[in-house]
């Protein structure tokens, strides 16, 4: 099972005001495993980043002047993620701003029953607790000390540890009960089975417990169930 953990960092709260992304994190999870593949793009807002959102991400109007508009990525984000779950957390606010980019470069959206939201997830499993990424990092034991500023990259891999988790731990199942997939690369995944070996192991029987077994079953008669195998 391919899952897409992602994050985003914007210019404010409400695509319908003009506020838009600014940066694209994503980390690929196969089986609850992390593959090491990630997507990250810096956006170009085309318009000026308000004070408050800059304080939040430190991504100003001059580093994001000659990054690539949305227009120019869309392809390349859709592709990465393809039909898989998004991990994302508080989805409604990065599935909000993705399908209002997607809807203004002529793109479908994204269903929102592919989102998996950590949030919600959080505040099932510990009701009343604060749930906020830090929150859940100490709550861990996991390392955020790098997050000084918000980042959609380091933040999705942040989320990854703290999805697994919350689902129950790292690898879970081990990978051991999964159909055939294709990776993201386009290789076959499929379920884990052992390699017959190429020399088969020899007997442990001795020649004297095959004929004690031999005589055991001769007692039993031709109904025995080792004369019909």
């Amino acid at each position: 099972m391919r899952e897409i953990v992602l994050d985003t960092e914007t210019t404010g709260f409400e695509p319908e005001q003009g506020d838009r992304i600014v940066e694209i994190g994503a980390v690929e999870l196969f089986n609850h495993v992390p593959t090491g593949k990630t997507y990250h793009q810096y956006i170009n807002p085309e318009r000026a980043m308000p004070q408050e959102a800059f304080e939040v991400h430190g991504l100003g109007d001059e580093f994001l002047r000659d990054k690539p508009v949305f227009a120019d990525v869309a392809q390349a984000f859709v592709d990465f993620i393809g039909d898989a779950k998004l991990v994302i957390h508080n989805a409604a606010f990065d599935m909000k701003f993705i399908n209002a980019e997607l809807s203004w470069v002529k793109r479908a959206p994204i269903p929102f029953d592919r989102a998996v939201d950590t949030l919600a997830i959080a505040r099932r499993k510990f009701p009343g607790s604060p749930a906020s990424l830090d929150a859940l990092c100490r709550r861990f034991g996991i390392d955020n000390s790098s997050r000084t500023l918000h980042g959609a990259l380091l933040d999705s891999e942040i989320l990854a540890e703290v999805y697994l988790e919350l689902i129950g731990g790292k690898q879970p199942d081990f990978a051991l009960s999964v159909t055939q997939e294709k990776s993201s690369l386009g290789e076959s995944i499929g379920e884990w089975r052992p390699k017959p070996r190429s020399t088969p192991l020899p007997s442990r029987l001795s020649e004297k417990e095959k004929a004690a077994h031999a005589a055991f079953v001769e007692k039993l008669g031709d109904a025995a169930v080792w004369k019909r195998l």
